[in-house]
């Protein structure tokens, strides 16, 4: 049973950083490709950050880039992403996703496993 737990959410003034864990069981974080989602009230649930199963590789949505890093800890199984710089604008919950179907890693439909999410407010 494949199981993605997050952590780390909060609130912050704009300017601050938060990291965000995401617990994975059952499925190997390694291997898999893997992605954060962000999801504010009325809207839909975004893509925000990739990182590919075995090279890592990593892409943003412009958003974030140059504020926001996904990384991956293999021995712990867990996937952070760490948030630098935030704006009111990146006021969301933010859900960790698994399971991917290989296509449009944007897509909130391509994935299968999706944790609770984690509410992260950023105040001006």
């Amino acid at each position: 049973q494949v199981q993605l737990v997050e952590s780390g959410g909060g609130s912050v003034q704009a300017g601050g950083s938060l990291r965000l864990s995401c617990a994975a069981s059952g499925i190997i974080a390694r291997g898999n490709r893997m992605a954060w989602f962000r999801q504010a009230p009325g809207k839909e649930r975004d893509g925000v950050a990739l990182i590919l199963g075995f090279t890592d590789i990593t892409d943003y949505v412009d958003s974030v880039k140059g504020r926001f890093t996904i990384s991956r800890d293999n021995a712990k199984n867990i996937m952070y992403l760490q948030m630098n710089s935030l704006k009111p604008e990146d006021t969301a919950v933010y859900y960790c996703a698994a399971g991917s179907h290989g296509g449009d890693w944007r897509d909130n439909r391509d994935y299968i496993y999706w944790g609770q999410g984690t509410q992260v407010t950023v105040s001006s």
